[in-house]
């Protein structure tokens, strides 16, 4: 078995979902010596997030945005961790909704991502800064 394991840090990005397969495949070429396996994409933050949707209409990543500012409004009086502004404890229940990594398939050296799937970097904050990502791939 094969294992192989890179960190990428990604430049900071505004406020919303945003597609990485892209970065994640450029930056981890490793990927093609795997025939069989498996790819974890893991987010080292806990106010960001990461998913796999839809990867062709942009509407989609507006409408994430929608739904989880509606879910967890920020300015709620009940939280108690604001120290870093109104979107603070918001952006970690996000995260925490969300999850912290993503598994892929991986099938002679590609990620077996379906026709309309991608990786997103979900970022629940207004600043965020930018973010750590470790990839791992397994397999034979």
């Amino acid at each position: 078995m094969k294992i192989f394991q890179r960190s990428i840090r990604l430049q900071p990005k505004q406020r919303g979902f945003h597609l990485i397969t892209k970065e994640i495949i450029q930056n981890f070429p490793q990927i093609n010596q795997i025939y069989t396996g498996i790819c974890q994409v893991f987010i080292q933050h806990t106010s960001a997030s990461l998913t796999i949707n839809e990867n062709a209409d942009p509407t989609v990543r507006h409408d994430f945005e929608t739904y989880f500012n509606k879910a967890v409004p920020e300015n709620d009086p009940d939280y108690l961790h604001t120290d870093e502004g109104p979107d603070d404890m918001p952006a970690h229940l996000k995260a925490a909704i969300l999850g912290t990594s993503v598994m892929i398939p991986v099938t002679d050296g590609r990620l077996a991502l379906g026709t309309w799937q991608g990786i997103y970097l979900c970022e629940h904050r207004d600043h965020g800064g930018s973010r750590n990502i470790l990839i791992t791939a397994w397999g034979e």
